[in-house]
């Protein structure tokens, strides 16, 4: 078997892509390290009993370690975060029902998924999760 003549020069082609990437990665890797033994080099180091409290916010550590959180909150954030990626979604849709050709498939499209939303909603409003209190 006979290799071709542009083989070769399409296989270093290949790998010089791959060394460049592998290059700029090492860079990265060594700028971040330089840059966090600078910082441990030049930082003054000075322990004082109250640079060893725990901190919080400004408020002293006083009581047990634990505390009990309510699950609202994470719900209404799980909520928020998916009700804001689905409305990213509806920027491409804009566009794409802009471009002629496509106007009844993409509408009937996305109402089908605005449909998915309302009815997720309707389903944790129905389950009172929407409710504060």
């Amino acid at each position: 078997m006979s290799a071709r003549p542009g083989s070769t020069v399409l296989a270093s082609d290949y790998f010089h892509s791959y060394s460049v990437v592998g290059l700029l990665a090492v860079i990265g890797v060594l700028f971040v390290a330089v840059a966090f033994g600078a910082g441990r080099l030049l930082r003054p180091v000075v322990p004082t009993p109250e640079k060893l409290l725990t901190y919080e916010c400004g408020v002293d550590p006083v009581g047990e370690g634990w505390a009990h959180t309510q699950v609202r909150y994470y719900v209404y954030a799980f909520l928020y975060v998916i009700f804001a990626v689905d409305s990213i979604f509806l920027f491409p849709w804009a566009t794409v029902f802009a471009a002629p050709g496509y106007g009844a498939t993409t509408l009937v499209e996305m109402f089908i998924f605005l449909g998915f939303l309302a009815v997720g909603l309707l389903y944790a409003w129905k389950k009172g999760v929407l409710e504060w209190t």
